[in-house]
């Protein structure tokens, strides 16, 4: 399994607007500065998160995008399933019930769902507000990379 840059990207957004937003819109033209990401690439992604409702777009002068929840709302598997959609290591673990033919005398399944059962826990406990506190504590100037 390999994390996209769309994903990596979505985390880099989302956090950009956690820190950055503090009450304020924040414009996809700022982020892309910050992010060095472009902004055609940044709009797609927007658009993703805005159609599940993990962001707000506000249009206008004033407008760009916020966070609609806080930031301890959002785990960073949410962000990642919405724009890689499964984080599986193996096909036959994707949907909910096992479509493979062999999965009753798969000698390794179990080791996939571990792995699976891995991922997952770890891609969900970790929030977007861990992710701010770990920024700023670093002192950053929150020009970031993940």
């Amino acid at each position: 399994m390999k994390i996209s840059t769309k994903g990596r990207y979505a985390i880099r957004l989302m956090l950009d607007i956690a820190i950055h937003g503090n009450n304020k819109n924040v414009s996809i033209r700022d982020v892309a500065q910050r992010q060095n990401i472009s902004i055609k690439y940044l709009e797609q992604i927007v658009g993703m998160l805005a159609r599940v409702g993990y962001l707000k777009s506000i249009r206008g002068a004033q407008g760009g995008y916020r966070l609609a929840k806080k930031p301890s709302e959002y785990t960073v598997g949410d962000i990642l399933r919405i724009t890689e959609g499964s984080l599986s290591p193996v096909a036959c673990l994707e949907d909910e019930v096992n479509q493979c033919d062999r999965a009753e005398v798969c000698p390794t399944i179990k080791f996939w769902e571990g792995l699976y059962k891995v991922i997952n826990d770890y891609v969900d406990s970790a929030t977007l507000e861990d992710l701010v506190n770990a920024a700023v504590s670093e002192n950053s100037s929150f020009d970031f990379c993940i």
